[in-house]
């Protein structure tokens, strides 16, 4: 599975803090880099998505006379601290605000995290979720740089991916060790040949400046932002180097941005045990049997168990693929972003007890970003890349023998896969900019900052940390009492009574604050 979060660091440059002499090229005249600010966006009817996107149909129209969906190219510099050499296109999408004119406040852009997910398509699947936000914002989102359509990082082709998720993540003994590692520097060195220029240039600094020009071409003085996952740390980010234009801004599914490479991978440990320990409870606590166990303990030593034996001895999954233990747990990880999967988790486990693999490796390509044709977007390049050039820690197989006991106390099913995760980027092209990013935004406005108290891949206690990181008076903390990744697409009520408050009427609701 691709690791759904990884810590994402900040490294600053003379240019980045120059705005808008940033904007003007970090020079004078009216070069290349002052003229992108004055780009006009050519927005025409959105195509359908590509491979790297996912592929699919075009998005289908919102309800309403302004509901089509628009998709235009940005130009921005490849190099922020080059900005007058060469560029590359961003790939946007949108949808007009459907209230008067006259109340329309601007343009709400989201990043629904990943790092490696297509705005562009993620944004019209849930676009009708939004209606509410729709009444006075246009919504906007896109494919931050190496995702997607903008200028995306590949690495293997479709049959060498199925074979890299195939390998076992959590080796046993030096020859499981040796083709682990074989396979890591297989990918990060295709990684390199193919996408080699832009492996330098997609940092979440590189992004969130391309967000405040975005923001600039889109005419709004201020910065409109709803982020999801690890959208919160590219928020965050640019609040740190943008305070002064921090309009309203949400973040949801919070990223830490006090831990580094390793308490990151830890603390994801945790949280998806602690969901799984809560999907266990649910199960046995339903009025009918539980399917998968007698008991919360017995569904999870069942689960154990199976991930035993499909080391050892995998079961036919997706022909001609078979369900390892790695593509296990990355199914049972899939299925605890949200308490809608829990019934898909009870289903594929039910069946791979029986010898059929089929549910849970829909549920890993699914998080592997495997379409059912076989092609793969780039989500797992563009997540690797963004994450290494971030993340400045290297780690050894030393380092993760000797980190292994407290990962298996975290996590008994997802501990040793967390901690073999950790040599992700040890043979990575590219330097690693910081131990962890920096998100001090003093002067900036209030930010929302919802935590959501059974999120398995952005722990409950990263949005404590991230407000209080933002500074005094700028994270304003809310508590979501719930399941799943994230809190506004729960759709509880006080969650989005909060929301909408905030970024419809500029309502600051009260710092600590819990909902349900």
């Amino acid at each position: 599975m691709p690791r759904p979060l990884r810590l994402r660091a900040a490294a600053l440059s003379a240019c980045a803090l120059l705005l808008p002499a940033l904007l003007a090229g970090c020079a004078e005249g009216d070069g290349p880099g002052q003229d992108l600010t004055r780009q006009q966006l050519d927005w025409t009817a959105c195509p359908a998505p590509d491979e790297a996107q996912g592929g699919g149909a075009p998005p289908s129209p919102l309800p309403g006379a302004r509901g089509q969906w628009e998709c235009a190219t940005l130009k921005a510099p490849l190099d922020w601290d080059n900005p007058d050499g060469d560029t590359i296109g961003l790939a946007l999408i949108r949808v007009r605000s459907s209230g008067p004119g006259s109340e329309r406040i601007g343009s709400l852009i989201f990043n629904f995290g990943g790092p490696g997910g297509s705005g562009v398509t993620t944004l019209p699947a849930f676009g009708q979720e939004y209606a509410t936000l729709r009444t006075r914002y246009d919504l906007v989102s896109f494919d931050p740089r190496g995702v997607g359509r903008s200028a995306p990082v590949t690495c293997e082709d479709d049959q060498q991916l199925d074979e890299h998720f195939q390998q076992d993540g959590t080796p046993d003994d030096s020859a499981e060790r040796t083709e682990l590692l074989e396979g890591t520097e297989e990918f990060n060195a295709a990684c390199e040949d193919n996408s080699g220029r832009m492996l330098p240039h997609v940092r979440t600094t590189d992004a969130a400046r391309d967000l405040d020009l975005m923001r600039h071409v889109l005419g709004d003085e201020r910065l409109y932002y709803f982020g999801i996952s690890y959208g919160t740390e590219l928020g965050g980010v640019y609040a740190h180097l943008f305070p002064d234009r921090v309009g309203r801004a949400v973040f949801d599914a919070v990223v830490d941005p006090a831990q580094n490479y390793e308490q990151a991978s830890l603390g994801q440990a945790r949280g998806f045990q602690r969901a799984l320990d809560n999907y266990a409870e649910d199960c046995v606590s339903q009025a009918e049997e539980c399917p998968v166990g007698d008991s919360a303990q017995d569904v999870k030593d069942r689960i154990t168990r199976l991930l035993r034996d499909l080391d050892r001895r995998p079961v036919p999954g997706i022909l001609p693929r078979q369900l390892t233990e790695t593509m296990a747990t990355s199914g049972i990880a899939q299925a605890l972003y949200s308490k809608d999967f829990w019934q898909f988790l009870t289903d594929g486990l039910e069946q791979a007890y029986d010898g059929d693999g089929t549910i849970l490796m829909m549920l890993a390509d699914s998080m592997n970003g495997r379409g059912e044709n076989g092609e793969y977007s780039n989500l797992v390049p563009a997540n690797v890349a963004i994450n290494c050039a971030d993340a400045k820690p290297r780690y050894t197989p030393a380092d993760v023998e000797r980190l292994l006991p407290e990962f298996r106390k975290a996590s008994p099913v997802f501990g040793d896969f967390m901690a073999w995760g950790l040599i992700t980027c040890t043979d990575w092209a590219v330097q690693g900019a910081a131990d962890h990013p920096d998100v001090a935004a003093p002067g900036a406005g209030p930010i929302l900052v919802i935590g959501n108290t059974g999120d398995p891949a952005t722990p409950y206690e990263g949005a404590r940390s991230m407000a209080k990181a933002l500074g005094e008076g700028v994270g304003v903390e809310l508590t979501y009492d719930g399941q799943g990744h994230g809190a506004y697409n729960s759709e509880d009520r006080c969650v989005r009574n909060a929301v909408h408050g905030y970024l419809l009427d500029g309502e600051v609701p009260e710092a600590g604050t819990v909902c349900p």
